[in-house]
């Protein structure tokens, strides 16, 4: 995997999950102690990322305040101030926002080919979050904060690219659907612990860090295998497999059909590498669906060929529906010493290209 920088994203909320209200004024969500914490982070980290949205919004200045942190980010030899990071689609950015105009550091705009024009920054043509993590990470950025708005947390969360998350809740509700969100619909696949909890006047601070598993590559790889679904033949079960090698390169993939029309996607996915193959003694499975662990269209279940080939890991997205059969793949699995990794949060998008089988709903 392309390397990138440490994801820390930091907001402010009320009560009920909202970044501001309605009105034009900005919503005060936090106290000067909690300024104070959010200073810090800034200090430490080496670029700041805000959504074009709250450019135009909040006009945001995006810098260190404390001159304390200021001279010790100098004493260490970095930059006075981080490097400030947005992204725009639309290309509509105001020349005169504080974002350009306050302090040195330097400016990214990542965007479009030829949708930005005008602004004092450094324009990187690109699209996409990992694209732009990593050349963040060839430009010398480590660690980011990300800062906003609703939009952009719902992208890194739903992509699994948050490494921290820091909460500060205020302790009153806004309780106005026009309001902007902390995050918006999605699928959230990246699980996060909190590993700690701080009461600063009446707000609190919750941290929390991403669980080691699904990790960001077991994300996009199973994501990889409900997008290889789309290649299976119609009515069918449409699903799909990936295996990787230790480092997460993908070795094979498959598909229900794929090779043969009783292939299921495990088992054709396996068929495409030589038995023995030593790289599967530390391979990971990523399949749409839990594999089966009985069948009549082949001697051996997808379960069984998982365990015959000594693959030790399987990740799946969606438990087997009882349409045609109890599936206990995972069980079987598990009991023999294998480590599953279920991911719920997007068993939808397997459904969603299953619902022609009767009995499979959204």
């Amino acid at each position: 995997m392309t390397e990138r920088p440490h994801v820390l994203l930091s907001a402010a909320v009320s009560l009920d999950g909202y970044l501001d209200d309605a009105s034009d004024t900005r919503l005060v969500l936090s106290n000067d102690e909690d300024w104070a914490r959010v200073d810090g982070l800034r200090a430490e980290s080496d670029a700041i990322l805000v959504g074009a949205n709250t450019v135009r919004a909040d006009d945001p200045r995006l810098l260190v305040r404390s001159p304390e942190l200021v001279a010790k980010r100098v004493a260490e030899g970095r930059p006075e101030q981080p490097v400030k990071v947005t992204l725009t689609r639309s290309g509509s950015l105001d020349p005169a926002a504080q974002f350009f105009t306050v302090g040195d550091a330097e400016k990214l705009v990542y965007a479009p080919p030829g949708v930005v024009t005008g602004v004092k920054a450094t324009v990187v043509e690109l699209s996409g979050l990992s694209e732009m993590l990593a050349d963040l990470f060839a430009r010398g950025v480590r660690r980011l904060m990300v800062e906003g708005g609703g939009a952009i947390h719902t992208q890194f969360l739903t992509e699994g690219l948050v490494d921290e998350l820091h909460l500060a809740i205020a302790p009153f509700f806004v309780g106005d659907p026009r309001a902007p969100r902390f995050v918006g619909p999605g699928a959230f696949p990246r699980g996060l612990a909190l590993v700690e909890s701080t009461r600063l006047g009446d707000v609190a601070v919750l941290e929390y860090h991403a669980t080691p598993e699904p990790s960001e590559v077991d994300i996009l790889r199973l994501r990889e295998a409900i997008a290889l679904a789309e290649n299976c033949p119609p009515r069918t079960f449409r699903v799909g497999a990936v295996i990787t090698a230790a480092d997460g390169e993908v070795i094979s993939t498959g598909f229900s059909g794929d090779g043969d029309p009783a292939n299921h996607a495990e088992e054709a996915a396996l068929a495409k590498l030589e038995p023995g193959d030593p790289r599967l003694a530390e391979a990971t499975m990523y399949t749409s669906l839990e594999p089966c662990s009985s069948r009549t269209s082949h001697p051996r279940s997808c379960t069984q060929l998982i365990l015959d080939a000594g693959i030790p890991r399987v990740v799946f997205a969606w438990r087997e529906p009882s349409v045609f059969v109890d599936c206990v793949g995972a069980e079987t699995l598990e009991a023999a010493g294998r480590r599953v990794i279920e991911v719920p949060a997007l068993a939808a998008d397997v459904r969603r290209a299953n619902t022609h089988i009767p009995g499979v709903h959204l």
